[in-house]
């Protein structure tokens, strides 16, 4: 084997065992936030749960703070939710568009589900961590929106009288997390019920309404 093939080989083994470590380590600290709750939770207590030395931990994910954003990180990866929003801006339908805004909230709702982040929020066993972080998410998704919506706006499409704060506003609080926790998690609606409910809701809240056929 040449000199260059064992590089590459021995550079791809580092990665799937810095994987695999990542892994342990998040599967560790869900485990011991949820039954400890993160405060009373240390380094050292998370390496010896998941096997690894503490300064490890350090290298990967800075501090114990960093460790929860990567557990809220992973519910919906990123690249599958770059995908969502790249079909988002190259729609030209802005009924379409909105249709998307409420797929990309209910996967990411359903994926945080799917990876018991609710089980969390419900015990309130992370408070001022968790708390700061979901509002960073949270001005995050809102100056995401913003685009969207300015893109409406240039085009005239907006409700009549609908100003662009109060339409960000309303994209904002519409495909946030507590109209899915109450309506799927707390009133048994499917997913799919919620998506298009929540599609037809954006639409009737921003657009001007379709004029309709002439007979």
């Amino acid at each position: 084997m040449t000199d260059t093939k064992k590089r590459n080989y021995n550079a791809i083994n580092r990665q799937a065992q810095a994987a695999e470590t990542k892994i342990r380590i998040l599967t560790a600290a869900k485990q011991l936030f949820r039954s400890a709750g993160f405060e009373c939770v240390t380094i050292d207590q998370l390496a010896k749960t998941a096997a690894v030395s503490s300064p490890t931990i350090y290298a990967l994910f800075q501090s114990k703070r960093g460790v929860l954003r990567a557990l809220m990180d992973e519910a919906l990866p990123s690249k599958h939710h770059q995908a969502l929003v790249e079909q988002f801006t190259k729609e030209p339908s802005p009924q379409k568009r909105l249709r998307l805004s409420a797929k990309i909230a209910r996967q990411l709702y359903e994926a945080e589900q799917a990876a018991h982040m609710n089980i969390f929020r419900e015990a309130g066993v992370l408070a001022p961590e968790f708390k700061q972080l979901e509002q960073e998410r949270e001005d995050r998704r809102y100056e995401r929106q913003k685009e969207g919506v300015q893109q409406l706006e240039q085009e005239q499409l907006l409700l009549k009288g609908l100003s662009l704060k109060q339409a960000r506003d309303l994209l904002w609080a519409f495909t946030g997390r507590d109209l899915y926790r109450m309506l799927v998690i707390e009133q048994g609606w499917t997913p799919e019920a919620y998506e298009k409910w929540l599609g037809q809701l954006l639409i009737d809240s921003l657009l001007n309404p379709t004029p309709s056929p002439t007979p």
